[in-house]
């Protein structure tokens, strides 16, 4: 009967939303029997223009770092595409168990034509299984930014992953899905575990957080492993009502899979067949100004460092890139921007190049 209930209070809560005879809250938010559930999303629209280099992400036009080979040099590229839109619900039910699920349309990448799953958690009580952002991240010391991907070097991994966590207070710990890249024949043999602590006082808040895994590999004539850790450090401060400053440093070794936009390895294996980590290091920084009516200035800046001195010359030592943009939100549920982005990559070498971009952005909310 329950669900019966349910499945009605679904289809009248749509019917009004088609027919536009229900106000937003009794469109989008309802309940049935003991839960209390929600739907919310957004429809989003990018448009890029590429000054000199095309690297645009097909998918959401977001921008990616330039290569060396000239691969990418085409003046004036645009581009736009909506995928990025999103789709989530969100219920909880009397007993306080809490369920969401969320996607965008960013599986195709040409298309835009698939649900691609973000978020998939229960929670209750503080333990959370699922999937959903990892607990190695933060967005304390990020700044907005109309770039899907974003700024290089902010705090932790920059995805969602499978784990179970528990918190309490300013305090959380988890058990998650590794994340390798670089190692070849690699296997994993143990969880990553990480803890972090955040929290805020008066306008400054602040996280920190540790991440310790192992990295491995294993052939028929041959195996090795070596224990690999990240720490980051991130934090936000309102100096006045009109600007905040954020920012956030990391320090990788054999984890460079969580160093947002490094791109790099986690380890190497050697002549001898040994197991070598690479160890990383990034950070950002930003700030952001109020202009009142719904208007902010947002310049952010961020960097990924390597070390490779180890590997080929060609080997991709360092990331840059910086935003300066403006955004708008005329009224509550609509946000309309313009920004400039700058990318830059250079290898051990010493060979570098960079790229130069504008984005358009309009997001409907509901």
């Amino acid at each position: 009967m329950q669900s019966n209930k349910l499945r009605l209070a679904i289809r009248a809560t749509a019917a009004a939303a088609i027919l536009g005879t229900a106000a937003q809250a009794q469109a989008y938010s309802f309940s049935a029997g003991d839960v209390d559930a929600s739907v919310y999303g957004y429809a989003r629209l990018n448009m890029s223009y590429d000054l000199d280099e095309n690297v645009a992400n097909s998918g959401h036009r977001g921008g990616s770092f330039p290569t060396v080979d000239d691969s990418q040099d085409i003046d004036g590229h645009f581009g736009a595409a909506a995928s990025q839109s999103r789709l989530g619900v969100k219920a909880t039910h009397a007993n306080g168990v809490m369920v969401n699920v969320e996607g965008d349309f960013m599986c195709d990448t040409y298309a835009g034509g698939c649900l691609r799953l973000r978020h998939a958690y229960g929670s209750y009580n503080g333990i959370l299984a699922g999937q959903t952002w990892s607990n190695y991240n933060s967005f304390v010391g990020s700044t907005s930014t109309l770039d899907f991907d974003g700024v290089a070097g902010v705090a932790g991994y920059g995805s969602r992953t499978a784990q179970l966590r528990y918190t309490t207070g300013p305090l959380s710990v988890s058990i998650e899905d590794p994340k390798v890249r670089g190692i070849a024949d690699n296997r994993n043999g143990m969880p990553a575990l990480t803890a972090r602590l955040e929290d805020k006082a008066g306008g400054l808040s602040y996280s920190a957080a540790a991440l310790v895994k192992q990295n491995s590999y294993e052939t028929v004539t041959a195996d090795d492993s070596a224990m690999a850790f990240a720490v980051f450090g991130a934090a936000s401060m309102a100096v006045s009502d009109m600007i905040t400053v954020r920012g956030a440093i990391n320090y990788t070794d054999g984890a460079n899979s969580y160093l947002y936009r490094s791109g790099g390895a986690d380890a190497y294996i050697d002549v001898n067949g040994d197991l070598e980590n690479l160890s990383g290091m990034g950070g950002t920084i930003g700030a952001s100004m109020s202009l009142g009516g719904g208007r902010t200035i947002n310049a952010t800046y961020g960097m990924t460092k390597l070390d490779v001195d180890d590997l080929a010359p060609t080997t991709n030592e360092t990331n840059e890139n910086a935003f300066v943009n403006y955004q708008w939100t005329p009224v509550k549920n609509v946000m309309m921007g313009v920004e400039y982005g700058y990318y830059s990559t250079e290898t051990r070498g010493g060979e570098s190049d960079d790229a130069n971009r504008l984005m358009f952005a309009a997001q409907y909310n509901f």
